[in-house]
């Protein structure tokens, strides 16, 4: 018996011939694009948008008095992010004050007793001179008498108290000559110990700049525009120097792609070739970027145990080369690809070379 085709059947092979066909067709445009995308791009997925996120490090420890941020929080270069307790610092510093004071005071009793001993030097310079004078006048008296006694014509009591005379005269000079040196002398001295008491304020002023340094560090502020990201900290949290508090995403900086190409397909790339980047969270936005470098070696050869042929167990696989490229574009166009976003990257094989 022959089977008979209702209207109902013609229409759905038709619909559904149509529908094949058009299935076809989107297939056969959807693998000419994708060829043509082929012969055209080197591409990779392998790639991840990139941007420099910094620790936010304390330089002083102590208690946390102040969280001045939030995550993600928007901040200027200079604002407060937190503040440390700085009361122990700043006992500190008061006492390097005092103590600078302290030989300051000292170094001036110094110079006022380098300006006494002058004058005492002065004084027995001036000594010197008269006793040097009353010495030569009796030791002519002496001859004079000493003659005068060979001659008879004076008595031997006379001659011996002219004598005495010149001796306490000559030991008045040497006296004088004596005090005048322990002035130098001391002198000498006082200038030896005011280089030691500068040495030491000297000291004290660097010690004291270090405290204020201490004093400064306590209050950690941005040091650039930039975006919070993810804090660990809170009031009242003991910390250490050196402890990572928060971390910051400069935004004073390019972002950049690392696209991590197959070492087949860096032959044609070049410093200077325009990219195509097109974001996994934005596919219909396409982003232009610049290639700034390739690396000079494959991601494996900087892992921390890089593969060693020469050991025997050798299997062939396609090394991977670290191409870095910049996002060009306004900051606020190129704002929306966070770090460690995946993307795709797009390399004209053959670019026009000026």
């Amino acid at each position: 018996m022959k089977k008979k085709y209702t209207v109902t059947d013609r229409l759905i092979t038709r619909i559904t011939g149509w529908i094949a066909g058009m299935i076809v067709l989107a297939l056969a445009v959807w693998g000419v694009f994708t060829l043509w995308g082929y012969y055209t791009y080197e591409q990779t997925n392998d790639a991840q948008v990139q941007e420099y996120v910094n620790p936010v490090i304390a330089r002083a420890g102590g208690f946390i008095v102040a969280v001045k941020f939030e995550e993600n929080e928007q901040v200027k270069k200079g604002d407060t992010l937190l503040i440390i307790d700085n009361r122990e610092y700043a006992l500190q510093q008061e006492q390097t004050e005092a103590s600078i004071r302290k030989a300051e005071a000292q170094l001036r009793v110094l110079q006022s007793n380098v300006h006494t001993l002058g004058k005492t030097a002065a004084s027995a310079k001036s000594k010197i001179a008269a006793t040097k004078a009353e010495v030569w006048k009796q030791q002519l008296d002496y001859d004079r008498y000493q003659q005068l006694y060979k001659e008879e014509s004076a008595t031997k009591q006379q001659l011996e108290h002219v004598k005495a005379t010149l001796d306490v005269n000559t030991s008045d000079y040497q006296s004088a000559e004596d005090n005048y040196g322990a002035a130098v002398s001391r002198i000498g001295d006082i200038e030896a110990e005011k280089t030691v008491v500068l040495a030491e304020i000297a000291r004290l002023k660097a010690l004291l700049d270090r405290h204020k340094l201490d004093v400064s560090y306590t209050v950690v502020t941005a040091s650039y525009n930039g975006r919070m990201g993810r804090r660990t900290v809170e009031v009242g949290q003991m910390i250490d120097a050196g402890e990572t508090l928060a971390f910051i995403v400069n935004d004073e900086t390019d972002k950049w792609v690392v696209a991590n190409y197959k070492e087949t397909q860096v032959a044609n790339m070049h410093i200077g070739d325009s990219v195509k980047v097109v974001a996994d969270a934005y596919p219909d936005q396409a982003f232009r970027g610049t290639i700034i470098s390739l690396s000079p070696a494959t991601g494996s050869s900087f892992s921390l145990l890089p593969p060693d042929n020469s050991t025997g167990n050798y299997v062939k696989i396609v090394q991977r080369v670290p191409v870095r490229i910049r996002i060009d574009g306004e900051r606020k166009t190129i704002d929306v690809l966070k770090v460690g976003m995946n993307v795709n990257v797009y390399v004209r094989k053959k670019q026009h070379r000026g």
